[in-house]
């Protein structure tokens, strides 16, 4: 593969003056414990940026495999799309592929007290609060980890296939495609660049439940678009629409047992919190093992049974594993998606959809918290309990 030599020189030298940079002002705004934390994140970010090349340039490999080929075309076929019909920033994010050779771009760690969904927050100087905190490697995930669950928290560590960066780091190419996701299926790739794509686009800082939840609605919306007009559509529909149907019959299920978590936290009872939780858990396992029984004997997964297992072992470790930090932050990238759907039909007599849609919501993210949520849930079709009583009170703390 042919390498850019003046262009990589360039970039090394902007790499070690942003390195610098970035490490002066994050330190002069934070408490000196977080210096490390931020220099990981400097330095995975920089070397994540090295590593990225223009896609063109990839495409110009005689020895680049065909179906990686397919998929770089796909990427920047969906990228224009994104630009062009959903009103998505027009900039220099997604146009360069990194091979990074991990499985996940980044691991969160996630936090909750043993009876709470509350999670425990995180304060940086562009995002807000928010509550998670990002490592590039699985140990130093881990080593955070640990002394969380040592204050007796309830802690979890999960893969993140990708991330955004907000348009902070465009003039130096800008968020690139990763191995860590460019191999998936149509739909599942082009909506993952749409949500991606919509955080620099509004973006709310310290709210991440406003924040998901409107990239998952111009996710969905936005690949239901592309599918009406892609000539694989054929093909990708069907797989796409099996997929979201799943993932519906998972958050209804997880909805569930938070909603049950909730209720035995607002009332716990006096000597019996710990086997009433495990019970609620222990169903909820339950549950989705027939759930999955049932997806793998369907036809679309049924015709491929090895794919559909490996497809499926990240949920299992995830049901495994889930406690009240996984159920907390699984919440955000749900809670008002409704809402911001609603929004979106509103626009629907517009003749610029989906300009009018992201206007809509700039305006919403400049109201007053109070103001905004009164907006949201009035936007739902049926109420949430977050709108009700004490618990709208903390929704802005709380957490998808």
């Amino acid at each position: 593969m042919s390498v850019v030599s003046p262009w990589r020189q360039r970039g090394q030298q902007a790499c070690k003056c942003l390195a610098a940079g970035l490490l002066a002002a994050l330190v002069g705004g934070c408490a000196l414990p977080d210096v490390g934390y931020y220099w990981q994140g400097a330095r995975g970010q920089l070397q994540m940026l090295h590593a990225a090349r223009p896609v063109a340039e990839w495409l110009e490999d005689p020895g680049l495999s065909p179906a990686l080929r397919a998929q770089l075309q796909l990427a920047q076929r969906a990228r224009d799309f994104a630009s062009q019909a959903l009103a998505l920033p027009d900039n220099a994010s997604y146009r360069r592929y990194a091979v990074l050779d991990r499985p996940a771009a980044v691991w969160n760690v996630t936090a909750a007290p043993p009876d709470s969904l509350q999670l425990h927050q995180w304060c940086f100087p562009v995002a807000g609060c928010v509550g998670y905190r990002g490592y590039f490697a699985l140990a130093d995930a881990q080593a955070q980890a640990r002394p969380l669950a040592q204050q007796g928290l309830e802690v979890h560590v999960y893969p993140v296939p990708a991330y955004s960066t907000l348009g902070w780091f465009n003039w130096l190419g800008g968020d690139p495609l990763l191995d860590t996701f460019v191999r998936w299926p149509e739909g599942e790739l082009v909506g993952l660049l749409f949500h991606e794509l919509s955080h620099q686009r509004v973006y709310l800082a310290g709210d991440m439940n406003f924040n998901e939840s409107y990239a998952t609605a111009v996710e969905r919306l936005g690949t239901q678009a592309w599918l009406r007009q892609s000539t694989s559509a054929d093909a990708a529909s069907p797989a796409w629409q099996a997929a979201q149907q799943r993932r519906a019959q998972f958050r209804a299920l997880t909805q569930q047992t938070r909603e049950a978590l909730e209720t035995l936290y607002a009332a716990p009872p006096a000597d019996a919190l710990a086997p009433a939780k495990a019970r609620i858990l222990q169903e909820f396992r339950a549950r989705y093992q027939a759930l999955r029984a049932q997806w793998l004997a369907s036809p679309e997964l049924a015709a491929r049974p090895q794919m559909a297992e490996q497809s499926l072992q990240r949920l299992d470790r995830w049901v495994a594993e889930a406690n009240n930090a996984a159920f907390g932050a699984l919440a955000a990238y749900d809670l008002w998606v409704p809402a911001f759907t609603a929004l979106f039909a509103q626009q629907a007599g517009q003749a610029a959809p989906w300009p009018a849609f992201h206007a809509a919501v700039e305006r919403l993210a400049r109201q007053p918290e109070a103001e905004r949520r009164r907006t949201l849930c009035a936007l739902m079709p049926e109420r949430p309990a977050a709108c009700d009583g004490a618990a709208a009170t903390t929704l802005s703390s709380a957490t998808r």
